[in-house]
């Protein structure tokens, strides 16, 4: 599996200040908590950072020997323990602020990615793994919560803390104050250094992980075919591939954000040792009292704190900030055209037109640098029943996708009752169309919720209706709970959930129908009483049929031979048949020992 590099990433990845930027865009719609967390951030640090004076003058209460002010050293202690009793309470309430601001915009957050995925074209999806879309949803955006919860607790401390402190300083003794907001940059420069590289090697880190989990899920989905192909051994040595480059990943990330702590600490103790021996000749110099000295190097301790813990939580906050542009990645990605149109100019939403449909000059495909589908015509009128045969990849399902807008066509127009489908909301679009696939998909729910998806306000009576007219009431009425029964992965067979499909589409009662193998998994004797039913349902409406067994297409009004992207036959089966030509071949082949 081929990964990015660290200097590719750097040159595609948004900037970690602009991820930044648009996190506290999300945080600032809560103004009045962030005010009021920052409140009590400073609340906490200037009752913290008058402890230190306190103590001073506890200190110079203590003269000599025999000569302390017993009173005065009670008084300034019991002040002491007011002030820090305080303070605890100030930041057990700002952790609760932000712990509600955290998990409030982690929801914002997911809740705008999954209406984004509502909304993407079928063009991402297909060129993203939904395991890569999983672990952005789920993993990326659990890391983003711990990382802002660790840099809320730091950030509006820490500002506060460095402000008061400078005042309390300055206060005390203006050149010792003056040293060490001369060395400050030292940390900052070191702090900036190494977090611009580890920026990147985390942006790699999540990457590698959503291609993990894409994995994960493809072996766990397809177990079955994994064992009956013996592909185990070939599955564990990809996944010890992938784990492997995570793990790399991972140590080069967390060792380069690791050295910021030490890095920054070593500076920090030099500067602390350099206010040590200055107040020292300060107070020989009768410029700074003993209790003074304390506190200033109290100050020097308080005023470096913040750059250290920032820095001790730098791997947590340069990840979140990595996952949070992956996160803004897909929410920022450009949704299907008319979802944004219709934000617009509402007026786009075209009234359901009814069932003829027309095909003009249509070409498209998937990759501009290799053709499949060329200058494709059609009318198909009300009621036609119309087929669509070739050998695998020549273009039919992509056909299918043209229709229902699940991609749009390069080139030509797709009409319904003369309107352009480009005109129209793909939403009120797919309501004219009854789509059954070849792949079928059940929602975790009973069998009611999964026959009424496309019409949640049916009655059992439709239900158990369009059950029967679809086969499907014979096995659902010997389910445990029939229509209530919940589904699990491998409640029914491969066949029974096409035919609960099929039932979805028969309650819908739609003017189109699209049938994509609808019938593959079924027996041959189910599947003709479900054509019957099927013919019933569509007579006088259109429909399109994507068929490999030509025998179900018999009666079909037209029938569409494509092959490499054209239609290259049309006519109906006994006029193709007369024509012996490659129709008719495919034909033969499948009939050969009648």
């Amino acid at each position: 599996m081929k990964h990015q590099t660290i200097d590719d990433i750097k040159q595609d990845e948004v900037n970690s200040w602009d991820t930044l930027k648009k996190v506290l865009h999300v945080i600032g719609r809560r103004r009045y908590l962030l005010i009021l967390s920052i409140l009590l951030a400073g609340t906490s640090v200037i009752l913290q950072l008058y402890v230190p004076i306190l103590f001073g003058n506890a200190i110079d209460a203590i003269i000599a020997q025999g000569n302390v002010d017993f009173g005065l050293v009670i008084h300034t202690l019991s002040r002491i323990i007011l002030l820090v009793l305080l303070s605890s309470f100030a930041v057990y309430l700002m952790n609760r602020i932000n712990n509600r601001m955290t998990y409030e915009a982690i929801r914002d957050i997911r809740a705008k990615a999954i209406r984004q995925i509502q909304v993407l074209p079928l063009s991402y999806l297909d060129g993203h793994s939904s395991g890569d879309i999983v672990s952005r949803m789920i993993a990326d955006t659990d890391q983003l919560s711990d990382g802002l919860l660790l840099g809320f607790a730091q950030l509006f401390t820490g500002i506060v803390t460095i402000i008061a402190t400078i005042a309390f300083m300055f206060s005390k003794n203006i050149l010792i104050t003056l040293l060490v907001i001369v060395a400050t940059p030292v940390s900052f420069w070191i702090a900036k250094f190494i977090a611009s590289h580890s920026y990147a090697m985390f942006r790699l880190q999540t990457k590698i992980r959503g291609d993990e989990t894409s994995l994960i899920e493809e072996m766990v989905g397809n177990a079955k075919v994994v064992k009956a192909f013996g592909h185990e051994q070939k599955a564990s040595e990809q996944f010890r591939a992938v784990n492997g480059q995570l793990k790399d990943a991972y140590q080069k990330a967390t060792f380069y954000s690791s050295l910021t702590n030490p890095s920054t600490r070593f500076v920090n103790s030099v500067i602390y040792g350099l206010v040590a021996l200055i107040g020292s000749f300060q107070i020989f110099a009768q410029g700074l009292t003993v209790g003074g000295l304390s506190a200033m190097l109290s100050y020097a301790n308080q005023y470096m704190k913040p750059f250290n813990d920032i820095s001790s939580v730098i791997t947590e906050l340069q990840n979140a900030l990595a996952c949070a542009g992956r996160i803004f990645d897909l929410i920022e990605e450009r949704p299907e055209k008319d979802a944004i149109d219709l934000q617009q100019d509402p007026s786009l939403i075209a009234t359901l037109p009814k069932e003829t449909v027309s095909i003009d000059h249509v070409s498209f495909s998937y990759r501009k640098d290799q053709k499949l589908i060329e200058d494709i015509s059609l009318q198909a009128e009300p009621g036609m029943h119309i087929a669509i045969v070739g050998p695998t990849g020549c273009g039919k399902t992509t056909l299918i996708n043209l229709l229902m807008r699940f991609y749009d066509a390069d080139h030509g127009d797709i009409q319904l009752d003369g309107t352009s489908i480009y005109q129209m909301d793909r939403h009120a679009l797919r309501k004219n169309f009854g789509m059954v696939l070849q792949d079928t998909w059940l929602k975790n729910g009973t069998v009611r919720d999964n026959i009424s998806i496309g019409k949640p306000e049916a009655e059992d009576d439709e239900i158990i209706q369009a059950a029967k007219a679809a086969h499907s009431w014979e096995f659902i009425r010997r389910l445990p709970q029939k229509l209530d029964t919940v589904l699990q992965e491998d409640s029914l067979s491969q066949g029974q959930k096409q035919l609960l499909c099929i039932t979805r589409v028969m309650l819908c009662h739609p003017p189109i129908l699209i049938l994509d193998e609808a019938t593959s998994s079924i027996d041959t004797r189910t599947e003709i009483q479900i054509q019957k039913a099927f013919d019933q349902l569509m007579e006088g409406r259109t429909s399109f049929i994507v068929a490999h067994r030509l025998s179900t297409i018999r009666n079909a009004d037209l029938i569409l031979v494509m092959k490499d992207g054209r239609i290259i036959e049309r006519g109906n089966h006994e006029q193709l048949l007369a024509a012996n030509g490659f129709y008719a071949k495919l034909y033969s082949s499948q009939f050969a020992e009648q």
